[in-house]
């Protein structure tokens, strides 16, 4: 392994290739998609004549695809090479994306959207390596970069669909497939092709993977927690009773809070509690965003307020939760991560749909309750590896000395598992 030499000043992370920006400007457009959808679910459930259940399996159809093809495309890039699976994920977003801007019924666009997100696992599980592979900058550099595009794409997704969907519901979906078809035309021409690694990866790996107790017991964390997240995310948008751009301006908050508290508030809440004390002070603070959601769920105001505020928890559980899983065993780290996306994105998709159906029989505050309950319930699973914890930030520090692009192989291995 080869190491930047101590004291050398560290090179910007946004002087890169024309190739690293093309994929970049892909990562962007590509995690609008997460936020995308917010601002047009009441107009989806009016204009198509759905109930609140059937238009949430907008997220649930593209989540649950988007874990279960978490399973293979470490096989499938394995034997493509990264740039033509990135290649065919960008294409199937193009495709899906326009196919559902323009359906006629809420079940075509659920078929359509599963189909989005087999296009989306294939390329977040490539593009961090592709971005790795061609970046300057070293190792670090290209993480950041990284992060940085998840990031504003996160923020902008629900601020791009607001705007959109104000003019009408499918313009959300053309629009996006407009930008990714430019972001795949950048790709092609502009990011070198790679060659197959030489170790092809196995289908089964990852849930041979969930024997570690600690990667299991992180993927159950995650799963309830993002059982609360997208109760949120997916079923706040029908109870504040906001046109598509006034939603789109509240999800956009909430996104730049995901945004800043993933990139900076994270590390430095890491430093000072270390991170399982980090990781249980910030549950406990979302689930209590989610109590003040259900119980003032007819006041807009607090629902935006909260909406927004949930933001920085999503941020910083999302970085500390990521680190914890790569360092909690010794399995690979494609492995690991294609495990733990599996498990915790069933839980992301299963929830919108549950609240919508909890919601029409239970009333609107039941949803909020439960996904408080799923996520103070990841409280003592966490603790239950406490000691697992603590061996895994070690781990961390250790490995704050990163590999530069002159370990190609060690980069691409981080940079699958960090893809998702």
């Amino acid at each position: 392994m080869s190491h930047a030499p101590s004291g050398t000043p560290a090179a910007s992370p946004f002087r890169q290739p024309r190739a690293v920006w093309a994929v970049a400007l892909a990562c962007v457009i590509s995690f609008m998609g997460i936020g995308l959808v917010d601002p047009i679910l009441p107009a989806l459930k009016s204009s198509l004549h759905a109930s609140t259940s059937q238009v949430s399996l907008l997220f649930t159809s593209y989540l649950v695809v988007t874990a279960v093809m978490m399973l293979v495309t470490n096989a499938v890039s394995s034997r493509l090479g990264a740039k033509r699976t990135l290649v065919i994920g960008l294409v199937l977003i193009v495709v899906f994306s326009l196919l559902a801007g323009a359906s006629g019924s809420i079940a075509q666009i659920v078929g359509f959207r599963a189909g989005w997100g087999l296009g989306n696992a294939l390329f977040i599980a490539t593009s961090l390596a592709v971005i790795i592979a061609s970046a300057s900058g070293g190792f670090s550099g290209a993480i950041i970069l990284y992060e940085t595009a998840l990031g504003f794409g996160i923020a902008i997704g629900p601020l791009l669909g607001g705007v959109l969907g104000g003019i009408t519901w499918r313009a959300p979906f053309f629009g996006v497939a407009v930008l990714m078809a430019i972001a795949l035309a950048a790709t092609i021409v502009l990011v070198e092709p790679t060659a197959p690694p030489p170790v092809k990866s196995s289908v089964v790996a990852p849930l041979k993977a969930l024997r570690h107790r600690g990667l299991l017991t992180l993927s159950l964390v995650a799963l309830l927690y993002n059982w609360g997240f997208f109760t949120m995310l997916g079923y706040a948008p029908y109870p504040m009773g906001l046109t598509a751009h006034q939603l789109g301006l509240v999800f956009f908050g909430w996104g730049l809070l995901v945004a800043l508290f993933a990139v900076l508030g994270a590390p430095l809440l890491q430093n000072r509690l270390g991170t399982a004390r980090a990781l249980y002070s910030n549950l406990a603070v979302f689930a209590a965003i989610l109590v003040v959601m259900g119980v003032w769920v007819d006041s807009v105001t607090v629902l935006i307020v909260t909406v927004v505020l949930a933001g920085a928890c999503i941020g910083l559980n999302n970085t500390l939760m990521t680190q914890a899983v790569m360092t909690i065993s010794e399995i690979d780290r494609p492995v690991a991560s294609a495990a733990y996306s599996f498990v915790r994105f069933i839980g992301g998709g299963l929830a919108p749909y549950a609240a919508g159906k909890i919601a029409e029989s239970q009333g609107s505050h039941l949803p909020f309750y439960i996904g408080a309950v799923a996520v103070v319930l990841a409280i003592p699973t966490l603790a239950s590896v406490h000691t697992m914890l603590a061996v895994a930030e070690e781990r961390q520090r250790a490995d704050h000395t990163t590999p530069t692009l002159a370990d190609p192989d060690e980069a691409e291995e981080f940079a699958v598992n960090n893809a998702t």
